[in-house]
């Protein structure tokens, strides 16, 4: 499950620094009106999350010792001014082509390791949550221990329930607005297609 202990009512973000982390976890959170420069804008939205093998808590005393992970939302947009576009070029320390931006699969980043820096900011609830400020690939001579967490994916083709279930409730809450998820409840709805971008493979250097 992501973030299993959001709920909780003694839930701490992870502290602020620098760690070696790894993509676990791409969840599609679907096309959903936001707030953007004071207008009301569609944006198709992916949540991404890193698991913190160094930072070891635990959550459930069945489970025993888990990493600690952080996440960041992102539009599914690959213009030269996008955040993921900027955020990706950081971590991969190369940029991207124009060909290569056309389209790009980010479930590549499933499993690729990487540095994160993370900050703490206070939300408008006055809740401390963890921020990523910055991303980069790992120093030359430096490794990141192997994954824990088995990699997690959910979209809307195909569409797994079960996956579905396994989110947080805040989550799929979130998702149930998405105009991909109303449109797959409605009775005559079309095939939803997905509008995650994809790109063949690049430099087997990069880690993407």
């Amino acid at each position: 499950m992501i973030e299993a202990s959001a709920n909780s009512s003694d839930f701490k973000p992870v502290e602020a620094g620098t760690y070696v982390a790894r993509c676990y976890s791409m969840v599609h959170v679907g096309t959903i009106e936001q707030e953007y420069m004071g207008e009301i804008k569609e944006m198709n939205k992916v949540r991404i999350s890193w698991e913190l093998p160094t930072e070891l808590k635990v959550f459930k005393e069945e489970k025993g010792e888990q990493p600690q992970s952080v996440s960041k939302e992102f539009t599914l947009s690959m213009h030269e001014k996008a955040n993921l576009r900027k955020f990706l070029e950081s971590w991969r320390g190369k940029g991207f082509s124009e060909e290569e931006a056309k389209k790009f699969d980010v479930t590549k980043l499933l499993g690729k390791p990487c540095m994160i820096s993370i900050i703490h900011k206070t939300s408008k609830q006055g809740k401390l949550y963890a921020e990523i400020s910055s991303i980069s690939t790992l120093p030359k001579g430096m490794t990141c221990p192997e994954q824990i967490n088995p990699s997690f994916e959910f979209t809307f083709t195909p569409y797994d329930h079960e996956k579905f279930l396994t989110l947080p409730d805040w989550l799929r809450d979130k998702i149930k607005l998405s105009k991909e998820f109303r449109m797959m409840n409605e009775p005559d709805h079309a095939e939803t297609k997905s509008d995650e971008p994809t790109i063949p493979s690049t430099n087997d250097d990069l880690p993407f």
